[in-house]
């Protein structure tokens, strides 16, 4: 486990290492996240950075987008946030372990925040954005099957649940939000 980081900076640095290894799926990624309070709660001011960014980031680099549509992936995000927060919760909960709940959070909201960065990158290096959700959906996937591997230390069949169920309750939270939002947009 990293030891306390003094600052969010250095915490940063420690999550951007720990992320990097867990794209790479190097066993020492856990030693690079602070499973601690504290480093709960400087995940969730990156998660919180990893929204904004997503929601007004094109934005603030001048590539428009139609009104109202940041606002909209905050709400999306948001509730795709606590849909996952619910799903992951219940599934480790039913295996037995929730020791690995905070762990999972700690990292997988950090490599939120970093992701949205990259993603953000790869649009203003003006790529297609059918290739940036397909280059991120491919980071995201690896990211998310080491976080269950490595840091919650899911054997296979527990990581494939694990995983599936994340993406079932995202699938049916985004068909239940998108039923909804899309009349309201209209």
């Amino acid at each position: 486990m990293s030891q306390n980081s003094s600052t969010f900076l250095d915490e940063l640095v420690d999550a951007a290492r720990g992320c990097f290894a867990l794209l790479t799926g190097n066993r020492q990624a856990p030693t690079h996240f602070d499973f601690s309070q504290r480093g709960l709660i400087g995940s969730f001011i990156a998660f919180v950075i990893a929204s904004a960014l997503g929601a007004y980031g094109s934005q603030v680099f001048g590539i428009q987008s139609p009104p109202g549509a940041a606002t909209q992936a905050l709400i999306l995000g948001g509730v795709l946030f606590l849909i996952q927060l619910a799903v992951s919760y219940l599934v480790l909960r039913q295996m037995g372990r929730l020791d690995g709940f905070v762990p999972f959070l700690v990292a997988d909201n950090w490599a939120t925040f970093f992701t949205s960065i990259l993603s953000l990158g790869l649009l203003l290096l003006g790529l297609p954005a059918d290739v940036v959700i397909i280059a991120i959906g491919i980071v995201v996937i690896i990211v998310e099957i080491n976080i269950a591997r490595l840091i919650v230390t899911l054997p296979p069949l527990q990581i494939a649940m694990f995983i599936v169920a994340q993406l079932v309750g995202s699938a049916i939270g985004l068909l239940l939000l998108g039923g909804m939002v899309a009349p309201a947009a209209a």
